[in-house]
């Protein structure tokens, strides 16, 4: 998916009632296994923030998600602030209500379309993650397991179904067509380049914060030793997979495929200015020494129709939702007598379907 078309379709993955903040999706459950939640629930109990018809949600269930939200941002060095984290807790709250809602509507058919359409994105995931165990280790960064995504991702996606049915939303391929055929600059391609890169961060990886000089300097000896054996034809992926110390790309051989203006400065230069199969001297940046290697300078092109209608389909589809959830949202929490119980998460001068925003393109692994 392109950088501009994404700003489009991309309503499919960022919706409001169904966008991931962080990693992973998050619902009414609470994870099995021990975690950060269990232990403050032993120190200071379970109460229960929000209640309805069908609807009961717990302080233990609100603190999973923000754990998974706080240490996906982590991971991406774009931790909330403090002054925003309430308004965070009472957006989630609200998406947190809006699927029990949804799911108390649910038919035998929406819950077998939510399987079926989780099915095909769990695929998904597992691929742009890298491989099998990167997936895991992604999955035990934010306390869950397969099979407890899975179910979340099930339960959003027959919510989802419910919303469509509900709504009668349909978009047909002729509507597809003429959105496209009428906005071409948004199917624009940018230039883009396929590269690798060995990083060898110089960031504790705990604290985030600068190492010593002294680790630096070992740092940069050792990043020098890995140049001069990728400059002697050692295998590129292979070094990557070694001794990079990217998760988001050494379980790939260190690749990344992108457009200008998403990586930092220093990286973007300089992998824009490699010919094909060269290797780059030393680049430093804020994340480290990088070690980059040029595989493919890919031109603008135009996506083609076929390649973006299913999504875009979606993408319209969700558009449309948006226009009619607030008010269908607030007549089913008002339908079902929603209360929030903690002063703290009523939402302040929040619309019904607070959570609601513009879609935005998906942002790549720390821009190294």
């Amino acid at each position: 998916m392109t950088h501009k078309t994404a700003k489009i379709v991309g309503i499919a993955l960022f919706a409001a009632l169904f966008a991931t903040p962080g990693a992973f999706a998050v619902n009414s459950d609470t994870n099995a296994a021990a975690k950060p939640t269990d232990k403050l629930t032993e120190l200071f109990g379970d109460p229960v923030i929000a209640k309805g018809k069908g609807v009961e949600v717990k302080r233990s269930q609100l603190d999973s998600a923000m754990i998974g939200i706080k240490s996906a941002a982590a991971a991406r060095g774009q931790m909330p602030p403090p002054e925003q984290v309430q308004l965070i807790e009472q957006q989630i709250l609200q998406r947190l209500i809006q699927i029990q809602l949804l799911l108390n509507k649910a038919t035998d058919a929406d819950k077998a379309k939510g399987r079926e359409a989780t099915d095909k994105r769990f695929v998904l995931i597992i691929k742009n993650a890298g491989s099998e165990e990167a997936f895991d280790r992604q999955l035990k960064s934010v306390g869950m397991t397969r099979e407890e995504l899975r179910t979340k991702m099930a339960e959003e996606a027959s919510a989802q179904a419910v919303l469509e049915r509900e709504l009668k939303i349909t978009v047909t391929d002729e509507a597809v067509k003429k959105f496209y055929d009428e906005n071409p600059t948004k199917f624009e391609e940018p230039e883009m380049v396929r590269a690798s890169h060995i990083l060898l961060s110089t960031l504790d990886s705990t604290t985030r914060q600068p190492l010593s000089d002294e680790k630096k300097v070992a740092k940069r000896k050792q990043a020098e030793d890995l140049l001069k054996r990728a400059r002697a034809g050692e295998d590129f992926a292979k070094l990557a997979g070694e001794f990079s110390e990217d998760p988001g790309s050494k379980e790939k051989g260190g690749e990344y495929t992108f457009p200008r203006g998403q990586m930092v400065p220093e990286f973007e230069s300089a992998a824009f200015s490699l010919n094909t199969n060269q290797i780059s001297d030393i680049v430093t940046t804020q994340f480290g020494y990088h070690i980059i290697k040029l595989s493919e300078k890919i031109p603008a092109r135009q996506v083609a129709l076929a390649k973006v209608a299913d999504d875009l389909k979606e993408g319209l589809k969700r558009q449309e939702m948006e226009k009619l959830l607030p008010d269908y949202m607030e007549k089913l929490k008002q339908d079902g007598k929603v209360e929030i119980l903690d002063e703290n998460l009523k939402p302040k001068e929040i619309a019904p379907d607070a959570t609601a925003k513009p879609a935005q393109p998906e942002k790549t692994d720390d821009k190294k």
